[in-house]
């Protein structure tokens, strides 16, 4: 049986070599082999949750190889991997927590800024819930837990990095990040 990080890190290099969008280059890839590995239609059968991880890991390892930009690619490869899943019937707030999560454990590993990732990871959520009829709100608070809790798992000062990157990110819903890291709402 074939490896679905392997799977998706060999279709996301394979267009990111003449690809002028990076973003929708990965979410592309990454909703394809998401529905593809739950289905079973193809060489790889995963469960959803499971499936959401390891495209975004075999995303952001093809990003990494191939020098396009992280943060574009996780924007994408998450934003794809929500939208994969929830066709196929995941939990999309379950899918976004997991791909925000897995996004900043493996952004960590290939030297990739945090904070970049995570505000990245937490916009392809918001994406994602647009494309998917979600509502927003909810799926960018299960992406806040899901960075904050990796990057809390990387080290300390990772989950510093990635607190005040979500507080300062222009891009993002503001009231469901301060609420989340303050405890406080307006």
């Amino acid at each position: 049986m074939a490896n679905l990080i392997d799977d998706v890190k060999n279709a996301l290099s394979s267009v990111l070599t003449g690809a002028g969008d990076v973003v929708s280059a990965a979410q592309d890839v990454a909703r394809d082999n998401v529905t593809k590995a739950v289905q079973g239609a193809g060489e790889v059968a995963v469960g959803g949750i499971d499936a959401v991880s390891q495209v975004v890991t075999g995303g952001i390892d093809a990003l990494s190889s191939s020098g396009s930009s992280l943060t574009q690619g996780v924007t994408g490869l998450v934003r794809g991997a929500v939208d994969g899943a929830k066709d196929v019937g995941v939990d999309s707030a379950e899918a976004a927590g997991e791909a925000a999560s897995t996004a900043v454990k493996e952004g960590s590993k290939v030297g990739g800024d945090v904070g970049e990732v995570a505000v990245s990871a937490v916009e392809g959520v918001i994406g994602a819930a647009d494309d998917i009829g979600a509502d927003a709100g909810n799926l960018a608070k299960s992406a806040v837990l899901g960075a904050l809790s990796a990057a809390d798992e990387i080290s300390s000062e990772a989950g510093s990095i990635v607190r005040k990157a979500l507080l300062n990110a222009i891009a993002l819903p503001h009231d469901v990040i301060d609420a989340l890291l303050t405890g406080k709402t307006e």
